[in-house]
């Protein structure tokens, strides 16, 4: 294809990204700075020779000015990129724009507290997610009031021969498991993806009580005398604990060790131990979802998929434990019998995973995702973690202790991933640790932090972005990221941290080689049609389109699945591997696991 050209598919023009990067263009933050921090923009497909810029006022006066910073030829965008570091300019104000190489940037603020309706509209994006309750205009927008989708969700197990032929035997009973939050652009409700996000929001209360008091969220609790923060985290727990497994059921599950894939399957995809009769008392179903995938657009309300609940794994069980245990903590003082019954649900959970620890999830149903994780070790850490952080016992300390990712190098946590997430809760919350062992963890914290940050050396955008290549959800990794920068700057005060966040949310935010603000409704060039079923005004014009603060996403271009991916690819790189398509569910779909974090970084921020 020639330069300029575009790609039509299913009604949406894709630009090319390689024809992007012959225009001269200034990428940046496409909502502003405040004033104390690091002011990055940078100038792609101008060539590699020093130029002058300006800094110009509302009014058009120059104000500030300064010499580009050559990076060069970037292999993570396909761009040759200079920088333009205006830091040492702070006056407040609005309509701000650069201007280099006869190019002009974006307006844009310098401001305080620039972040502080961002987090509020992230918090948002969880109340719209909400299933089994009506969305009301008065907490979500009258364009995104709905009625309540799944309600007096009533599910039973599912039985026959899934999508390799495997034949499950069901179970003899249905849990009510109305409530939760959807997981992302589908219907289904996750066990493994719920936990880390429920995570996520609980670890921001702990980390400032008051920053979210009553009634500074837009839900139906405000009013009742509790952090809005915590109403919304609980009305993904109580879902969550609707979906354990009673005492004395007996259910058959694959359980045992994984092997060898089979022939003619991926390599990726583990074969899976004969089926064996289990005690699932206390286990945790692995999700409730859809039968078959529904078309898009499908308002929740509409869809009439015969819902079911998929089998127990040792993962999702995990999950509850290590989030039953914090709520256990954070709900004391504030709902002791909530805490007690959050307390008796870890306790199952995690007596239930010791007695089941090799029960995975298969991935071989349609209509759902699988959150299939081969490796669960990091799970039982977290879990003990929480338990231990919220009962000082004995037992759970010679469990976190005892695990190999006690003490270990840190990485960014994800959903198959949690060590991380027990790390970051044994170095800031007080247990019976010794000093010795608590400086460990903080010491590993900070380190991780460092290498994150040094990243920003290795790509022109100047990204604190550790990761090979730009996987499915690479803007929720992003902000996992960004969230480590955000405990090591709590852990040692140093501004350095606050700096490499702002990095990851200028990026977020419009200085990336698509010139896009990956977040709805910040931005002049922000989100407007993510992979969802009922944000879907490119399909259906009664339908809305996203609310503000919902992430993207953003670039992948290691799972190319989706059929606007798959015309990109081999024409994209790493960064340009994008496209704001409805259909493009690998590239432009929304998750709470990635919004989770946007919102802790956002409130962080705010700080």
């Amino acid at each position: 294809m020639g330069k300029g050209m575009a790609w039509l598919l299913a009604g949406v023009v894709l630009a090319s990204p390689v024809a992007a990067q012959q225009r001269a263009a200034i990428d940046l933050n496409q909502i502003g700075f405040e004033p104390g921090d690091v002011k990055l923009a940078v100038l792609r497909g101008a060539g590699t020779n020093p130029l002058p810029w300006l800094l110009l006022d509302a009014d058009g006066n120059a104000v500030g000015k300064g010499e580009t910073l050559v990076y060069g030829a970037d292999a993570s965008s396909g761009a040759v990129v200079q920088r333009i570091d205006f830091s040492g300019f702070r006056r407040e104000g609005k309509g701000y724009r650069l201007s280099v190489a006869g190019v002009t940037s974006d307006a844009f603020a310098i401001a305080p507290a620039l972040y502080k309706p961002l987090a509020r509209d992230a918090a948002n994006f969880f109340y719209q997610q909400r299933a089994g309750t009506p969305i009301d205009a008065k907490f979500a927008g009258a364009g995104w009031a709905r009625p309540a989708g799944h309600a007096h969700e009533l599910a039973g197990c599912f039985s026959g021969a899934d999508e390799r032929g495997t034949d499950w035997t069901g179970c003899g009973y249905k849990l009510d498991v109305t409530g939760g939050w959807y997981d992302a652009g589908d219907h289904g409700k996750y066990l493994v993806n719920g936990g880390i996000s429920l995570w996520t929001l609980l670890n921001a209360y702990e980390r400032r009580p008051k920053a979210f008091p009553d009634g500074a969220l837009r839900i139906p609790e405000s009013g009742n005398g509790v952090s809005d923060l915590l109403d919304e985290a609980r009305w993904e727990m109580e879902f969550l604990l609707r979906m354990q497994i009673a005492d004395g059921v007996r259910t058959r599950v694959p359980s045992g060790p994984l092997g060898p894939p089979k022939p003619g399957r991926p390599a990726w995809e583990p074969s899976f131990p004969p089926f064996a009769e289990i005690d699932a008392g206390g286990m945790a179903h692995q999700k409730v979802a859809d039968r078959n995938w529904t078309t898009l657009p499908m308002p929740p309300q509409d869809d009439r998929e015969e819902r079911l609940l998929y089998p127990p794994t040792t993962g999702a069980t995990l999950n509850l434990a290590a989030t039953a245990a914090q709520c256990a903590r954070l709900w004391r003082g504030v709902d002791d019998a909530f805490a007690a019954r959050c307390l008796t649900a870890a306790r199952r959970a995690w007596a239930a995973a010791q007695r089941n620890p090799q029960v995975y999830a298969t991935s071989s149903f349609t209509g759902s995702g699988g959150y299939g994780d081969s490796s669960l070790s990091d799970e039982f850490y977290w879990a003990a973690a929480e338990l231990y952080a919220t009962t000082g016992e004995d037992a759970f300390r010679k469990a976190v202790t005892g695990s190999p990712h006690f003490g270990e190098a840190v990485r960014a946590p994800g959903w198959s991933f949690t060590a991380p997430l027990g790390t970051i809760t044994l170095a800031t919350v007080k247990t019976g640790l010794g000093d010795a062992e608590v400086q460990k963890l903080r010491a590993a914290l900070v380190a991780a932090a460092d290498g994150i940050l040094e990243e920003r050396r290795q790509n022109g955008y100047a990204i604190p972005y550790k990761a090979q290549g730009y996987p499915w959800g690479s803007n929720g990794d992003l902000m996992n990221q960004a969230m480590v920068l955000g405990v090591a700057g709590d852990l040692t005060g140093a501004p350095k941290y606050r700096a490499g966040i702002v990095s990851a949310l200028d990026y977020l935010l419009g200085r990336n080689p698509m010139g896009t603000s990956y977040v709805s409704g910040y931005g002049v060039r922000a989100l407007k049609n993510p992979h969802h079923r009922f944000w879907a005004h490119s399909l259906d014009a009664k339908l809305p389109g996203p609310p503000p603060g919902v992430l993207s996403g953003g670039p992948n271009d290691t799972a190319m699945g989706d059929p606007v991916a798959m015309q990109l690819k081999g024409k994209c790189v790493a960064q340009t591997c994008w496209a704001d398509s409805i259909h493009a569910y690998a590239l432009n779909e929304v998750a709470i696991n990635w919004n989770a974090p946007l919102f802790w970084v956002a409130a962080w921020m705010d700080d």
